[in-house]
């Protein structure tokens, strides 16, 4: 079983007797308008699903809750005890966050078999709030009421954990590793913009603002917004333009591939990634990624006291919740007062 780029899209294929009802669902999430990367992610869960289901010889037609469970189970394999203490998350296999983001695809897939009635009901369990009385569902919107899932109904505990940002040095090194204005405008473009990798890719030349120095950014779920940036990124932007762009090539995209055969095209997914890799390794700054770097503008941006819905539509956030974790003392912040207090206590 493999996922294969066709007409645009994507889909499974393989000897797996539910590969057509999934490519099913696949082109009905493309009907739907869903990005090509969320389509890819939806394509890659139901694969992790599938080979289980080939494995284990299960029929999707007979699959019952207790199955889901069992495929949680084998996306996290045990690992073999070295000695009479294990470290914690030795178990090793996928992420919480991977295994949630799976469960989520599997249930809307068999959303999708059960509107088509192919299936009477959803297997995929959707773990409930708290326990105890609830209170009645009433009016229009009663089945947003309490019991309801809202996070894509998690079935693994997740550690919540703060967004990692990066030391400058670790920034600074990295970008005097980098060769070109290119390289160096889409490292500005993540760490003084707060854009994602993807939304750094699909950045057009039009969307681009060099007088008032914003960019006209188009992020999840189709939200666009307009993210003013630095002018080092500006700089290096048109100096890139001007000298190491391509000549005469109609690319909308603004970050194309500055030589080779693929010259003149835009910069893939695996492209930036390799970028990114080759870097780590040249300048030592080994833990400089695309969204550490998002991470860092976001943070900075907190702990300089910018209005948590000034910083919601920056960086695109559809919940505030997700806003609202950059809103953290600095570890150095919290010994500074521990420090204080305890000096105030021996006095």
């Amino acid at each position: 079983m493999q996922v294969e780029r066709q007409n645009g899209g994507y889909r499974l294929v393989g000897d797996w007797a539910g590969v057509g009802a999934a490519n099913a669902f696949l082109g009905h999430l493309e009907a739907r308008a869903f990005a090509p990367a969320t389509v890819r992610a939806y394509a890659y869960d139901l694969l992790n699903f599938a080979r289980f289901a080939i494995e284990r010889r299960l029929a999707l037609a007979e699959l019952v809750p207790t199955d889901v469970f069992d495929w949680l189970d084998w996306q996290r394999p045990p690992r073999r005890r070295s000695g009479t203490v294990v470290a914690f998350g030795a178990r090793g296999g996928a992420a919480p966050a991977s295994v949630n983001r799976r469960v989520a695809a599997l249930r809307a897939f068999f959303e999708h078999q059960v509107l088509a009635g192919v299936r009477a009901s959803n297997p995929v369990p959707a773990p409930r709030r708290g326990a105890g009385l609830r209170p009645k569902a009433r009016g229009p919107l009663g089945h947003l009421g309490p019991g309801r899932s809202r996070a894509g109904g998690r079935l693994v505990r997740e550690i919540r954990r703060l967004p990692e940002s990066l030391d400058p040095a670790d920034v600074g090194a990295f970008l005097a590793d980098l060769a070109t204005h290119r390289d160096r405008a889409i490292v500005l473009a993540m760490v003084l913009g707060g854009l994602r990798a993807g939304e750094v890719r699909a950045l057009r030349l039009a969307d681009v603002d060099q007088g008032r120095h914003r960019v006209r950014v188009i992020g999840k779920g189709g939200r666009e917004r307009v993210v003013p940036i630095d002018r080092a990124f500006f700089a290096e932007l048109a100096t890139y333009l001007h000298r190491e762009r391509p000549p005469g090539i109609t690319t909308p995209e603004c970050f194309v591939v500055l030589r080779g055969p693929t010259a003149g095209r835009p910069i893939t997914e695996a492209g930036l990634r390799s970028l990114f890799r080759r870097h780590r390794d040249r300048s030592g700054a080994v833990r400089v990624r695309p969204h550490r770097l998002r991470h860092t503008y976001g943070t900075e941006l907190a702990a300089a006291g910018i209005d948590l819905l000034v910083l919601r539509d920056l960086m695109g956030h559809a919940s505030p919740e997700t806003t609202a974790a950059y809103v953290h003392l600095s570890a150095d912040h919290l010994a500074a007062e521990y420090r204080a207090a305890r000096a105030a206590i021996g006095r």
